[in-house]
C-alpha cells in the first residue's frame, strides 16, 4: 500500500515554530485595477482586482492563455502591469526599483512546472546556491537545507543530481528550494503539470501542509481533480478577466 507522502513527513521544530499557524485577515496579495497589454495589442489581464489574505490557500484556474501565469509573474515582479497596482506583503511591487526586486523575491517561494533545477549541481548544492546568493553563513545553510529536505521527504536524495531523480522528486526538490528562504508567500505555476495523479496529489498535500504552518499559497493549475478534492478558494480567469471567485470552490462552477 502506498502511503501519502505528507503522512510520512517529519516536521522539523525550527520550521514548525517559524510560521504563524493562524490565518490572518490582512492581505498578502492585493491587485487593484490591474491590466496587462502586450505590444501586439493582446490583453493578458483586464482590470483585475482581488485580495488574498495572509495564510490563505487559493487556486487560479482557466484555459491556456487566460492569464494565470501572467498573474503570477506580476507578483514576483517578472513583469509590470500596463495599469493598476500590485501589492505583495503590503509592498507596492510596481513601484520597486530594479535593484530592489531581488529583496522582494527573497521573501517569496516560486515553484515552476519544469522545476528549474540546476542540472550540473546535486540537490544539496541546488538549495545551497539559493542561500549563498543572499549571503547566508555555512552553519545557517546546513540547518536550513536539512530542515527543508526533511519537510519534503528528500533527505536521502541530497547527493542526487536532477537527472537521477523522478519527476515527483524533482518537484519536491523545487519546493524545498523555495522553502529555504522561509517565504511567507509561495507561488506555484502548474506544479503538477508533468506528474502522474498519485504524485500530483502528494505534491499538493505537501503544499497544503506548508500552508497549515502559515505560508500563503497561490497555485495556478489545469488539474481539475486536485482542485475538486481540495475544496479551497478558486479564482477563475477567462480572457484576462476574473469571472469567478469562489470559496470552497471546484474547478467547474457549481451552484451547490
Amino acid at each position: 500500500m502506498r502511503l501519502p507522502l505528507y503522512s510520512l513527513l517529519p516536521i522539523p521544530y525550527s520550521l514548525l515554530f517559524r510560521y504563524n499557524c493562524t490565518v490572518e485577515t490582512e492581505a498578502m496579495i492585493s491587485l487593484s485595477g490591474v491590466s496587462v497589454e502586450y505590444e501586439n495589442g493582446v490583453r493578458a489581464l483586464n482590470d483585475v482586482s482581488l485580495s488574498i489574505a495572509k495564510g490563505e490557500f487559493a487556486f487560479v484556474v482557466g484555459a491556456t492563455g487566460s492569464g494565470k501565469s501572467t498573474l503570477l509573474r506580476l507578483l514576483y515582479r517578472e513583469m509590470l502591469p500596463s495599469a493598476g497596482q500590485v501589492m505583495v506583503g503590503g509592498e507596492d511591487v510596481t513601484a520597486l526599483k530594479p535593484n530592489e526586486v531581488p529583496f522582494l523575491r527573497r521573501k517569496l517561494g516560486v515553484v515552476f512546472q519544469d522545476y528549474k533545477l540546476l542540472p550540473q549541481k546535486n540537490l544539496w548544492e541546488n538549495l545551497a546556491f539559493a542561500l549563498r546568493v543572499i549571503g547566508a553563513q555555512p552553519r545557517e545553510i546546513r540547518r536550513r537545507i536539512g530542515d527543508a529536505l526533511a519537510m519534503v521527504g528528500l533527505t536521502h536524495c541530497c547527493d542526487a543530481f536532477p537527472h537521477q531523480m523522478s519527476g515527483g522528486e524533482q518537484q519536491r526538490a523545487a519546493i524545498a528550494r523555495s522553502l529555504v528562504n522561509h517565504p511567507t508567500l509561495l507561488l506555484a505555476d502548474e506544479p503538477t503539470g508533468n506528474l502522474d495523479p498519485d504524485t500530483s496529489w502528494e505534491v499538493i498535500q505537501l503544499l497544503d501542509q506548508i500552508n497549515v504552518r502559515g505560508a500563503t499559497i497561490l497555485v495556478a493549475t489545469h488539474d481539475s481533480q486536485i482542485v475538486d478534492r481540495m475544496k479551497k478558494r478558486v479564482i477563475q480567469l477567462d480572457s484576462g478577466f476574473v469571472v469567478r471567485d469562489q470559496h470552497k470552490g471546484t474547478y467547474q462552477h457549481s451552484e451547490s
